[in-house]
């Protein structure tokens, strides 16, 4: 209870809050402000940038918002960045919605809406290319938001935010908005030093608390045991009862009984403050049951519950509606289809219908040939029972529906891919996780606590739900303690994804000349953190220098230099212990270069494993640094596999060669089992002869007697304390490698971001971009400073060395295709299907500029460029010729929504080659090209 004194201190600075801009802002919100928001809300007034990380939902954006007032009242302009076009897009339509569409524009690369209004939401891309080109829209701008700042730890887009956070002039306040992370005093430290005056607000509370639980079979129980609530989790133990029927859950699988523990109530849903009630409304009773309701219709296949019937327990216990995570595309429309199959129906008749006439509505610009390829009659049966997929593979324009209806309340459930977690805001009642692993684009992955907390954090609407609930589905191997680890973990930290680009390079030496720039690229967060290890590296180092000379005062001895003596030790060890290692390491050795040197046609014998037998080399890999070769081989059993060190750990030779058509493609069955025939011919009927090892045994035996030799003619050979000296010494030894390992780490980090930089000035120089010098930006470069895309320098090489001059506009689309395309599986094609000669003539080209390209890349010490690749050159240039949407993916491994997403790129960049290009012929056909590919439902979600 508050004192006097306090009652009246309280009641000044309330009387004070609501006399200033932040509390007329607040004012007009239809909810009360909360500490954290008033103190980010108050920073921006005082003229601070601020840092704001937040837990998902709590209402950080409010201080964006009044950063954006701030900028209407001031007479400034305010830009909103966000990392993804959905999100801008969501956020335009909010702020529209508050100030009017006269005053808000939107800009996304394909999409620009009143671009010079005084807020304008733009994509950060965007906003970081308007500072390179010195755009006059940059005019009068006092406030740039930066949502989700958090994403500069994105590995592929996360550079974009470190650029624009360095380079926006310093008169313009910096809002970044953030998930909640654990160095965020560590960001907001890098802020003040390369933005000045920053404050660092940081809540960890979630406004709605949220109650984690798991289901076993058919039965849902709490996560931890009665008493522990969402703030005490990382001290809480694990329900009793949810231990106990994953036991019988495993016992019962194992025996394949197919039945789960049945009993009475919802099972651990009481705990403290008596979750039982699943209705917002009603009260919190006491207590709750130990056991679990099952249901009432049959389940999947060892006991688990079916979609449908997750769905119906969470409707009858009023937990919807609710995001289910599924973490696969095709699962998440088998889910829609498993419920309208099932007769499931989420909203009354009467909103089904009004669901249907929005779709109906919104779609009025497809044509309808396309509508079945695009999955359409599926999608919309689903959202009139209340219930849709949310995924990266589906049409945009179907996406944005699925959001603004769940949003609105309109429908129940989605069935999502992570990617509905970057951003968008789509909060429901109740999470639900069907397992704990997704595909991250290389390997099937565990899912971290990070990525939990950002899946999760959706559960619970702010002014809406009392509480949210996140629900884990349990299946065989998934432990509960794991996933209380999951949810209780707080540690998030943020790191740099920072890396110098060749646009970046050439931008900055042309706006600020080479030496500033380097400077520049010196405060990036990236080179922030490497110097803080640094510092953390070198007390270490110096901790173990006085180790060491500790050590090495204990090994004195009285008979002669211990030191050296223990030198010939270490060295006798060693060789006798990495005589065996190094055998096995030049036999891998041999083997990485064996794999190198095969070609295209070669056969051979994979000595071991599950692939083990014949196989012909169908595309041939030289690998770069640090990976080595991994050619691609089709086996006796007609499959397609990469092949690796794991595969063949021994050299390998070609045994015979076989013919592979210049055309083969590896994904038709035919063709694969054609050259498996002509396998089975050419192989050798006689085993093949065994490799001599070719060891320099007699060396390293001849070196280890020797080494015995003077290691017993040495002084300190007879010292009695020789064993005790020879303690300290081993210490020593290893304290000096670990000391020259963090030297080495030291000296890495140092300047690494600018070594980097040097290092690709220095390949720009040579190959015509910059001056010899690296000084100042050639006509060549000047091209470059407007290609934005990840492969800019190939993209520029292709333009100087007029690859797609003579090219018609469908052509151009479908090469400019092979930049942008990355297949799902991470496999390249190596004989994707081409529309026309022309189009294999420039693609062919543009691979052997690739690989010239990564040759002066690998030699200058820098990552290679991605190598292009022309799989859907040949959907891009039926689409750009007119075809029907039908005919283009007919046989094609591409979903409709992949395809319009990707031909969005192909315009963008289609848009940058225009302005790049020095050929007037070159940009009449890419402009020529934007128009033919952006058309039909490429363009059907383009903001009017």
């Amino acid at each position: 209870m508050l004192s006097p004194a306090e009652r009246k201190a309280e009641a000044e600075r309330r009387a004070a809050l609501d006399r200033s801009a932040v509390g007329r802002f607040a004012s007009t919100l239809d909810f009360p402000l909360d500490d954290f928001q008033i103190a980010g809300c108050e920073a921006v007034e005082a003229g601070q940038g601020v840092l704001v990380a937040a837990p998902t939902g709590a209402g950080k954006t409010v201080v964006g918002e009044f950063a954006v007032q701030r900028a209407l009242d001031t007479g400034r302009k305010a830009f909103y960045t966000t990392p993804i076009k959905a999100l801008s897009n969501q956020k335009y339509h909010d702020l529209v919605r508050r100030h009017g569409a006269g005053r808000v524009g939107l800009l996304t690369g394909d999409v620009s809406v009143h671009g010079e209004a005084p807020v304008v939401v733009m994509t950060t891309e965007v906003l970081r290319n308007m500072l390179y080109a010195g755009s006059t829209t940059l005019s009068g701008l006092g406030y740039v938001v930066m949502d989700e700042v958090h994403y500069l730890a994105d590995r592929f887009r996360g550079a974009v935010w470190e650029e624009v956070i360095i380079h926006l002039p310093e008169d313009v306040q910096v809002v970044s908005l953030s998930a909640t992370v654990s160095n965020a005093e560590e960001f907001g430290d890098w802020l003040r030093e390369v933005r000045g005056n920053t404050a660092v607000i940081v809540s960890e509370h979630r406004p709605v608390p949220l109650w984690q639980h798991m289901m076993v079979g058919r039965s849902m129980y709490d996560l931890f045991a009665d008493g522990v609530t969402p703030a005490s989790m990382n001290e809480g133990r694990i329900s009793p009862e949810l231990l106990h029927a994953v036991r019988n859950a495993e016992q019962r699988d194992r025996f394949d009984t197919g039945g789960y523990p049945g009993g009475r109530g919802r099972g651990g849903r009481g705990g403290q403050g008596g979750r039982g009630g699943r209705d917002r409304r009603a009260p919190r009773g006491p207590g709750g049951g130990a056991g679990g309701r099952g249901f009432a219709r049959g389940s999947r296949p060892g006991g688990g519950a079916t979609r449908a019937e997750v769905v119906t327990e969470l409707d009858r216990d009023g937990l919807l509606p609710a995001i289910v995570f599924v973490f696969s595309r095709m699962g998440c429309e088998a889910a829609v289809g498993q419920l309208l199959g099932d007769g499931i129906r989420l909203v009354t008749d009467a909103e089904g219908e009004r669901n249907r006439r929005l779709v109906e509505e919104r779609i009025g610009s497809l044509a309808d040939e396309d509508l079945s390829v695009l999955g359409y009659w599926d999608f919309v049966e689903g959202l009139t029972r209340g219930f849709a997929a949310h995924h990266a593979g589906m049409l945009p324009l179907f996406r944005e529906i699925v959001e603004e209806l769940f949003t609105a309340g309109r429908i129940q459930v989605v069935f999502a891919t992570e990617t509905l977690a970057l951003g968008i805001n789509m909060p429901a009642r109740t999470v639900v996780l069907e397992k704990l692993v997704k595909f991250n684009g290389e390997s099937h992955a565990d899912v971290t606590p990070a990525e939990y907390t950002q899946l999760t954090g959706r559960a619970g609407r702010r002014g809406i739900d009392v509480e949210g609930h996140a629900l884990v589905l349990w299946s065989r191997g998934l432990d509960p303690v794991a996933v209380a680890g999951l949810a209780s973990t707080r540690t998030y930290p943020l790191r740099s994804s920072f890396r110098p680009t060749y646009n970046m390079a050439v931008n900055l030496v042309g706006q600020v000349g080479r030496d500033v720039a380097r400077e520049i690229l010196e405060t990036s967060f990236a080179q922030f953190q490497a110097d803080r290890s640094v510092v953390g590296l070198a007390s270490a180092i110096r901790k173990n220098e006085e180790a060491l000379a500790g050590y090495a005062e204990a090994m004195e001895c009285r008979l002669g230099d211990f030191r050296s003596y223990a030198a010939l030790r270490h060295q006798l060890a060693q060789l006798e212990k990495e005589g065996a290692k190094q055998r096995s390491a030049s036999r891998r050795a041999e083997a990485a270069v064996s794999l190198g040197a095969l070609r295209v046609g070669d056969v051979i014998r994979i000595p071991a494993g599950r692939r083990a037998g014949y196989a012909v080399v169908v595309t041939s890999d030289k690998g770069y640094a640090g990976q080595p070769a991994s050619p691609t081989v089709v086996t006796e059993d007609r499959q397609l596999r990469r092949l690796t060190l794991v595969d063949v750990p021994v050299p390998v030779e070609a045994l015979a060669t076989v013919k592979v058509p210049a055309h083969f493609n590896p994904k038709s069955p035919k063709s694969r089992r054609d050259i498996a025939t002509s396998l089975r011919i050419a192989v050798p009927h006689d085993p093949p002869p065994k490799r001599r090892a070719q060891e320099a045994a007699g060396g390293a035996d001849h070196r280890i007697e020797e080494l015995r030799r003077q290691l017993k003619a040495h002084p300190c050979h007879q010292c009695p304390e020789r064993e005790q000296h020879a303690r300290w010494s081993e210490r020593w030894w290893r304290l000096t490698r670990e000391t020259v390992a963090l030297q080495r780490r030291m000296e890495g980090r140092t300047g690494s971001v600018a070594k980097t930089f040097d290092r690709i000035c220095a390949l720009l120089a040579d190959l015509g971009y910059l001056s010899p010098d690296g000084t100042a930006v050639t006509p060549l470069g000047r091209d470059l400073r407007r290609l934005y895309t990840e492969k800019d320098l190939l993209t520029a090489e292709c333009l100087r060395r007029e690859v797609w001059k003579r090219l018609d506009a469908p052509s151009l689309a479908a090469c400019v295709s092979a930049l942008v395309h990355e297949p799902r599986s991470g496999e390249v094609d190596p004989a994707p299907r081409m529309p026309t000669d022309e189009v294999r003539e420039a693609v062919d080209r543009m691979y052997r500029l690739w690989s010239e390209l990564e040759d002066h890349e690998r030699s200058a010490g820098l990552v290679p460029t991605g190598a292009p690749d022309g799989g859907m050159a040949w959907m891009v240039h039926r689409w750009a010729s007119g075809q029907r949407l039908d005919a283009v993916l007919r046989g094609q491994d591409m979903a409709a929504g992949d395809f319009v997403r990707r031909c969005k790129q192909i315009v963008d960049l289609l848009d940058q080659v225009a302005d790049a290009a020095s050929d007037a012929t070159v940009r009449r056909t890419a402009r020529r090209a934007v128009d033919l590919v952006l058309r039909g439902v490429v363009a059907a979600d383009r903001l009017d």
